[in-house]
Formats: C-alpha cells, sequence, structure tokens
C-alpha cells in the first residue's frame, strides 16, 4: 500500500509539481490550500508525512503545525515546514517540525527531504 503525504501550500503550482514528483515516487498525495480544520483533516487522511508552507491560510503553518505537534495522537507524524522565507530554520522550530525545506527548491531537495523523514 502506497504511503500517503499531504502538502499544505495555497501555490497550486507548487502543489502540482509536488504531487507529480511524489505520486512518481509512489506516494499517495493529497493536497490543501488552507490549513482550515487541521487536526479533523489529519485524522480524516491518515498521513505518514505532512508538507507544510508557512504562509497558508488561514492561521498560517507555525499555528497549524503546533495544533498537530500538540496532539498526543498526531504528533508523532513527521512534519516538514517549508517556505522561502530567510528564517526558514528559526520558524520550522518555533512551529515545531521535525525538519524543514526551503523554497525554492528542487526536485532531488525534494526527493532528498522526503527520504530523509525516514517513512519507507
Amino acid at each position: 500500500m502506497a504511503k500517503r503525504i499531504l502538502i499544505c501550500d495555497d501555490d497550486t503550482d507548487i502543489l502540482s509539481i509536488c504531487e507529480y514528483i511524489l505520486s512518481e515516487l509512489g506516494w499517495q498525495v493529497y493536497t490543501r490550500t488552507n490549513c482550515n480544520e487541521i487536526v479533523k483533516t489529519i485524522r480524516e487522511i491518515q498521513p505518514d508525512l505532512i508538507l507544510m508552507d508557512n504562509w497558508i491560510p488561514d492561521c498560517g503553518g507555525i499555528v497549524a503545525t503546533q495544533q498537530l505537534k500538540n496532539d498526543p495522537e498526531l504528533r508523532k507524524i513527521p512534519l516538514i515546514y517549508f517556505s522561502a522565507n530567510n528564517d526558514i530554520k528559526k520558524l520550522a522550530q518555533e512551529a515545531g517540525a521535525d525538519s524543514f525545506l526551503a523554497k525554492p527548491f528542487d526536485i532531488k531537495e525534494l526527493e532528498n527531504a522526503v527520504s530523509a523523514a525516514g517513512i519507507h
């Protein structure tokens, strides 16, 4: 069975590119252009990995990530924080993300970040 990944980003071009790349690698890809009801969404999809953008509507990536990492059942799901912000490392730490990926990124950087999450 394919591993599931949820990508939250309000940029539909990035969602399309990531969806294409990751589905080619065998992932079952889910996408959202907002982080409304993020805990409910995660419970429904039950992803093995989450990619979270910093500037996502409505509450933003930091708050959405904190909501997930404060939930005892969901905190174990690896979460990669990604943004074009210069302070991506600081933002990822503030959010409680497991790792981060700076935008813009190339295909290999995306593949490496997903591989480094330890999901097989």
